[in-house]
This record gives structure tokens, C-alpha cells and sequence, in this order.
């Protein structure tokens, strides 16, 4: 396993999604189409479940195989991942955040669309949580969907995440597809030693300019990968998969199975199977996936990361009695809060330019001449500040298009919040068929990204690998 996780992979080059066609015929576009629902809004009034307390706080967990000893980790009332919360669409979730920890904390929730005050950027949209202090998250999602919660702290993000605070928040579809297994699939990796100790990592270390904290021990859901699940033979499973890793940019293979994509960073998408039945996972990447279990009893399917020899992550073996096939659909309905469209032609069109980082050499060694330690990223020739400039202030409703070029060796992982967004095709003549809160751009590359200013409030575009995003790269905007 330990094999599995050296720094090196951290350069491997995701495959990107599989590309459906662009609507033929549709000539120069000019209006860019985001789903065929109407725009709808939630029932202003929506039921509150009942309120709970989210502790976050020291604990022992065994990370690696028995005999390994226990690792002290900070975890969510005990465990790792936090306690799985569940909702249904047009429910109300009060949840208490107390920080039991030594580190200020906050909560972002990535891929939820609520407000802007409930965002859980601590030093940004709220005060950080201090050790022995509380916040109350007030949450009203808008749409359906697998949302990942972890820390996001201006600065000191990294050592909470590191240290285990993850988990995943569930808001339930009004009529959910039918399956047999609904199977949440969080995983994370850990920088231990060889006593199974959590080891120190600084950010302005040289791998903080580089690659960012990557594991040396990669688990799925708390525990030691593979994870087994016995699913009865012609099963049909859904499969939440999230990516809450510091830095750790992967792929995933899935071996045994056909992987159906029904959902993309939360939002239901156009059902595809991924090219070469592969998808990348970069941090903070969620999907939705449904597969149906072979038919023969023992019949296996793997999910795999592509790290090294690989790693298998999780391992669904056929057993028990047979299940008749499912007939249903392999779909999901498209949440009817999307943007009905964007106009291309009356958009705003801001631009990110992602700089710095170590250079890197054909065999993956580092060089840091003239890199400033102090700030080794730079967004736009300068580091995220609150109370800076936005990068653009406009009125709700307003288009967007917006370039981010990546003038660095790694891939760079960005992340809108409280949008979702598509990502254009590189001559503005199409888009992908899935929205995502988070994309990832090539090293020496520039991708566009189009979606509707409709949230109010100020909003991070930042960086989903932690140590940068501690360094300062992440910009800001507006909505009035």
C-alpha cells in the first residue's frame, strides 16, 4: 500500500470525462442551453429536521491493518468521516459545529448553492470558529445531491483536513432511482510515519509549492482499503464517490462492472460511462454512479485508484440471493433550480491567471530558483485578500464567462462556490453535459467556464488543494 501512494503519482494526468456531442446544427452559439427544466424555486418555508450538535475533537482510530497501533486523529464526534447527514430535498438542517479542537475551524460545504453567510469559509464569510467556541450552520439547499464538508479556514486549513475532519452531506431526491445499496465512498489519505503517527507538514515546505500534503496511507470510509461490500447477485448500487484529500490528484478505474456517471459534483447529469471506464478525482470531486452486480455468485466489482500499481478502493462481491435485473431508467432528474440558459453574448468575461510553484524536470525533481517562500502561488499577480478588490461585482443574473489559465506545472484544481458551472468547449462552440462546482486545468493550459451570477453575496473561486489555497490562491466576486 505504501507504494501506492508515492509523491511522484501526484503528476499523473487525469483523463477528463467523456465529452457527449454539442448539439449539432446549433451553428455559432450564443446561447448557451443548461437544462431542459424550468427554472424553479424551493418552498420558502421549508421544515426544519431536527437540530444537532457536530463535535469536532480528538480520537483514536485504527487507520492501518491490526497489529498497527491507533493513530490520534481529530475527528467528528469520534469517527472518520463525520457522521453521515442525510436530508430530503426542501428540509432544513440546523447543525451546530463545536470546535473541541486546537485550531480555529469552519465548515464549507462543497456543491451546496444556499447562502452566502452559510458558506463556512472562516475569515471570509464567517469569523473562524476558535477552540472551545460553536457556530450554527443554518442550511437550505436548493437542489438534490452528494455535498462534501471539510475545513476552509483563510490559512490554516490544511493540519484540520489532514488530521481527518471530512465528511459527506446527502439531500435526497423527492423520488430517488430505485436501488438496492446506496453506498457513500469518502476517501482520504493520511502523511503517517512509520509509528502511525500523523507527521508534521509544513506549507511552506517544498512540497507546499509543489504537488501540496500528499498521503503515504489511503482510506475509504475511515478504513483500510479495500473496503468489502457483499451486495446480492444483479444488485443494482448507487455509488456517492468524493475526494476528500488534502491534494491528492487521482483517477478511478472500475473493473468487473459498467459505471453509469448520473451525477457530477452534486448535479444530476446526462448518464454517460466514463472513456476507458475511467474518471479523474481531483479533492473536493464528487459523483453519483449507478452499476448493476453481475449475476454469478462471488462475481466481483472494483473500484481502483490509479496510483502506482494501483489501489483498490472498494470491492463489491456478489453473494446471497439473486436479484431479478432492474428495468429502471439509469438517471437521475435534473434539479429544476439549474439556470435555464446563459447568453454567451451579453456575458461578463473576468479572467484568472494561476503562477508559480516548483518547476519540475523530466524525472520529477523539484527546482525552486527564484521561487519566493513566502508566496510560491499567485492568482492573478497576487494572493487572495478579503478585503481586496473583487475580481468582478455585478448585479444577480448577470452571465459569466470565465477564462482560468494555468501557468504552472500542476494541474490546478478550482472550485466556485455557491455556482455551478459549465465548462465550454475550447472555441465556444459547445459544452460539456454536466455542471461542476470544480475543475481541474492542465498545466500550461486555459480553460473557459460559463455560469449565471444568481446567488447573492460574495463567493471564493479557490483552489481545492489546501496547501495553496492556505497560501493565498483563491480570488473572490460579488453578486448585488
Amino acid at each position: 500500500m505504501s507504494t501506492a501512494n508515492e509523491r511522484n503519482e501526484a503528476h499523473e494526468r487525469p483523463a477528463a470525462p467523456t465529452r457527449r456531442a454539442a448539439l449539432a446544427g446549433l451553428g455559432a452559439v450564443t446561447t448557451l442551453a443548461l437544462t431542459g427544466a424550468a427554472a424553479a424555486q424551493t418552498p420558502a418555508a421549508a421544515p426544519e429536521v431536527a437540530p444537532r450538535i457536530l463535535t469536532a475533537g480528538p480520537a483514536k482510530v485504527r487507520l492501518r491493518p491490526t497489529p498497527a497501533a491507533e493513530t490520534e486523529i481529530w475527528s467528528f464526534d469520534g469517527v472518520t468521516p463525520g457522521p453521515p447527514l442525510r436530508i430530503k430535498l426542501g428540509e432544513t438542517l440546523r447543525l451546530t459545529l463545536a470546535n473541541r479542537t486546537t485550531s480555529p475551524l469552519s465548515l464549507h460545504w462543497q456543491g451546496l448553492r444556499g447562502d452566502a453567510a452559510m458558506d463556512g469559509v472562516g475569515g471570509f464569510s464567517q469569523p473562524a470558529i476558535a477552540p472551545g467556541e460553536s457556530f450554527t450552520y443554518r442550511l437550505k439547499p436548493t437542489d438534490s445531491g452528494t455535498i462534501l464538508y471539510r475545513p476552509l479556514v483563510i490559512g490554516g486549513s490544511s493540519e484540520p483536513a489532514g488530521r481527518g475532519l471530512s465528511g459527506l452531506l446527502v439531500v435526497e431526491e423527492p423520488e430517488p432511482p430505485p436501488v438496492d445499496l446506496d453506498l457513500p465512498v469518502l476517501v482520504t489519505d493520511w502523511l503517517l510515519g512509520d509509528d502511525h503517527a500523523i507527521q508534521a507538514f509544513s506549507a511552506s515546505s517544498p512540497d507546499g509549492a509543489a504537488a501540496g500534503r500528499l498521503g503515504s496511507w489511503i482510506t475509504v470510509n475511515g478504513g483500510s482499503p479495500p473496503q468489502r461490500v457483499a451486495v446480492a447477485p444483479g444488485a443494482r448500487v448507487r455509488l456517492r464517490l468524493a475526494n476528500a484529500c488534502n491534494a491528492r490528484i487521482m483517477r478511478l478505474r472500475f473493473d468487473g462492472i459498467k459505471a453509469v456517471v448520473v451525477a457530477v459534483d452534486g448535479q444530476p447529469t446526462e448518464s454517460f460511462e466514463p472513456v476507458r471506464a475511467q474518471l479523474p478525482f481531483a479533492p473536493g470531486t464528487r459523483y453519483d454512479l449507478l452499476i448493476d452486480m453481475p449475476t454469478e455468485i462471488g462475481a466481483t466489482a472494483m473500484v481502483t485508484a490509479l496510483i502506482g500499481s494501483g489501489v483498490p478502493l472498494v470491492r463489491l462481491v456478489a453473494e446471497g440471493a439473486a436479484k431479478p435485473p432492474s428495468t429502471a431508467p439509469m438517471a437521475l432528474t435534473a434539479n429544476p433550480t439549474l439556470p435555464a440558459a446563459v447568453r454567451l453574448q451579453d456575458a461578463v468575461r473576468p479572467a484568472i491567471v494561476i503562477e508559480g510553484g516548483a518547476k519540475v524536470s523530466a524525472d520529477f525533481k523539484l527546482d525552486l530558483t527564484g521561487l519566493d517562500p513566502a508566496r510560491p502561488w499567485r492568482i492573478n499577480g497576487g494572493l487572495g485578500e478579503a478585503g481586496a478588490k473583487p475580481l468582478f461585482s455585478v448585479k444577480r443574473g448577470t452571465p459569466i464567462v470565465l477564462a482560468i489559465e494555468n501557468r504552472t506545472a500542476f494541474f490546478q484544481p478550482i472550485h466556485v462556490h455557491g455556482h455551478c458551472f459549465r465548462l465550454l468547449h475550447p472555441l465556444d462552440d459547445g459544452w460539456e453535459p454536466y455542471f461542476l462546482d470544480t475543475v481541474q486545468i492542465p498545466e500550461g493550459k486555459r480553460l473557459h467556464i460559463a455560469f449565471i451570477a444568481e446567488n447573492p453575496g460574495r463567493w471564493l473561486i479557490s483552489s481545492t488543494v489546501l496547501e495553496r489555497f492556505d497560501r493565498g490562491l483563491w480570488t473572490w466576486f460579488e453578486v448585488t
